[in-house]
């Protein structure tokens, strides 16, 4: 079967290195994504030293893979060498804007996807990191990244040391609409999240935090309000700080 419907999110590694060739290739592969324009704007930076990979893990919230994995790869929206070589061939700039970090953002997230695909090709395993953007004042301060970079996301990378079932996913009804986007009725939210709501380890969520519904655990312990403000706002001080809100 292809490897793409076997993906799992490992989060336990082996100390076995990874081969340079082999890494190479997978970077390679990120290389080969769809790329706004063929301007390629992110950047990857592969951390292997432990020391920097402890200042990694307190920035991810402190989530043991960082720790573990032989390699942390953090995709970068990163217009910094495009301007410098424009600059170099007397062109004038002009990405410090909004679209212009959303357009890096978008080549660095398709880079990612193609390592993804790539590292579990070689039977690597890696875990996708969403806490990239929560500190990401504290990822570039760690990583030196200039003005006009930002990180967007992260991938743990390793020799899986577990072996973990697929995660569920929401059938084909509940995320492809045909010709148009069409309303979610009562019935069919209900058919779309049965199967997710009915799994034992969602039951065993529910009785572990006293909730009721499983959008509860999620509106109110894993993504609540306060959080979202909070990360929000820390994210528009970044993309100010790293030269992405010229908007006027």
């Amino acid at each position: 079967m292809e490897t793409i419907f076997q993906h799992r999110s490992i989060r336990k590694y082996k100390t076995t290195s990874i081969p340079k060739e082999i890494l190479d290739k997978i970077l390679l592969a990120g290389t080969r994504a769809s790329t706004t324009g063929n301007m390629q704007v992110y950047s990857i930076i592969v951390t292997k030293d432990d020391a920097i990979k402890k200042q990694l893990w307190e920035a991810h919230l402190k989530q043991d893979m960082v720790l573990d994995a032989p390699i942390v790869l953090t995709f970068c929206a990163d217009f910094n060498r495009f301007n410098l070589w424009c600059l170099q061939r007397k062109a004038v700039p002009c990405y410090d804007n909004f679209l212009s970090f959303f357009t890096a953002a978008i080549d660095a997230l398709l880079a990612a996807q193609n390592v993804a695909l790539e590292a579990e090709y070689h039977g690597l395993g890696i875990c996708y990191l969403g806490t990239t953007t929560y500190l990401a004042q504290q990822i570039i301060e760690i990583l030196d990244l200039p003005k006009g970079v930002v990180p967007v996301t992260t991938i743990t990378m390793g020799y899986p040391d577990e072996d973990v079932p697929l995660t569920d996913r929401l059938p084909l009804e509940g995320v492809v609409h045909y010709e148009k986007y069409h309303p979610y009725t009562k019935e069919n939210l209900n058919r779309i999240y049965a199967e997710k709501e009915s799994l034992p380890s969602t039951k065993e969520l529910l009785e572990i935090n006293h909730k009721e519904t499983l959008a509860q655990i999620f509106t109110d312990n894993r993504y609540p309000r306060k959080d979202n403000i909070t990360f929000s706002q820390s994210l528009l001080k970044v993309l100010r700080e790293q030269g992405f809100m010229n908007n006027e």
